[in-house]
């Protein structure tokens, strides 16, 4: 279903609505993130009728947002990510019909893709259990109360609070970092990849394969391809290390303290492939004075002549043709 300005809408029940905002918020493509409710048979529900169980809605969120930047299969891998989809009663330590799991779906294309990648997660075996999250036509979607919009920001104690005494956190943790992950992205990566992408380590500076590339094109993330810089915001800062004034969204980039051999630093890291990039600085040569410092082993390159064939065409205006 077209909104607007080539945007579209997307509709999850994954539980708690303060938990599934989060996920998906602020990445490149993506308009707006509201809570709300759906999927039931009375107007204009409030929380405190929801939560008795007697309206048929489900906490949900409706995502506003572009395909060509951030198509609904990759907004799919997304949502499966953050629930357990063989619970019927509910998510977590979240019991009753109204914390189900649900895609409500706002056209035929949306439902084929759910069917299709619900059938992949069932085949992948990472779930014991049946799939029972259901795929349903998306029907009149109420936005809660304000106090629920965006509770990850606004009330960040409780939130961090809630997500981690749900069991939420911890089970998300285990489903999705399982050793089995583990070994199939070491059969992927070099040696070097691996533990500077997964254990934090850093590579030797001048010994590196983009510490000097000087060609036109991306940098992607070399767990799984996410496009975090350009050579047009590269420099050289004579560190040793692929140097660069800003990413191409600060969306797909997370900031994290980093307190290891006695020094206080921010790590950076891929938000969607949690990779470890490397650290950001602020001796850049830019107004903000930004300087992300980013390791060769955590990037793959793809040249300007490739991003068309690598579905990264959306770029080509970067580069003056």
């Amino acid at each position: 279903m077209a909104v607007s300005n080539g945007t579209k809408l997307a509709t999850f029940a994954g539980g708690c609505f303060w938990c599934m905002v989060k996920p998906f918020d602020e990445l490149p493509g993506i308009v707006s993130v509201i809570s709300g409710y759906t999927g039931g048979h009375t107007e204009n529900p409030t929380y405190e009728e929801v939560s008795t169980e007697t309206t048929g809605h489900a906490e949900a969120v409706q995502i506003t947002y572009q395909p060509e930047q951030f198509p609904y299969e990759r907004l799919l891998e997304l949502y499966w990510q953050q629930i357990d989809p063989t619970d019927k009663g509910g998510q977590f330590h979240d019991r009753g019909y109204s914390y189900r799991t649900a895609i409500f779906v706002h056209d035929e294309e949306q439902r084929e893709q759910a069917e299709t990648s619900k059938l992949a997660l069932k085949a992948s075996g990472r779930f014991k259990g049946p799939i029972v999250t259901e795929i349903v036509n998306a029907g009149p979607f109420y936005p809660a109360e304000t106090y629920h919009q965006h509770y990850y920001k606004t009330h960040f104690a409780e939130y961090k609070g809630y997500e981690k005494g749900s069991g939420r956190l911890d089970y998300l943790s285990n489903k999705w970092n399982t050793d089995k992950d583990k070994r199939v992205l070491r059969g992927k990566l070099t040696e070097l990849q691996y533990e500077v992408t997964q254990n934090k380590a850093t590579e030797p500076a001048y010994e590196n394969e983009y510490w000097n590339h000087g060609c036109e094109g991306l940098y992607v993330d070399i767990v799984n391809g996410d496009p975090l810089f350009s050579s047009a915001d590269k420099f050289d800062s004579g560190t040793g290390w692929p140097s660069f004034t800003k990413p191409l969204d600060e969306g797909l980039i997370r900031r994290e303290a980093d307190l290891s051999n006695g020094q206080v630093r921010t790590a950076i890291r891929s938000r969607l492939g949690n990779t470890h990039l490397g650290h950001l600085f602020h001796d850049g040569p830019g107004s903000d004075h930004l300087h992300y410092r980013v390791n060769s082993a955590s990037l793959r390159f793809v040249s300007v002549e490739d991003l068309e064939r690598e579905g990264l065409g959306r770029f080509l205006g970067g580069f003056g043709g």
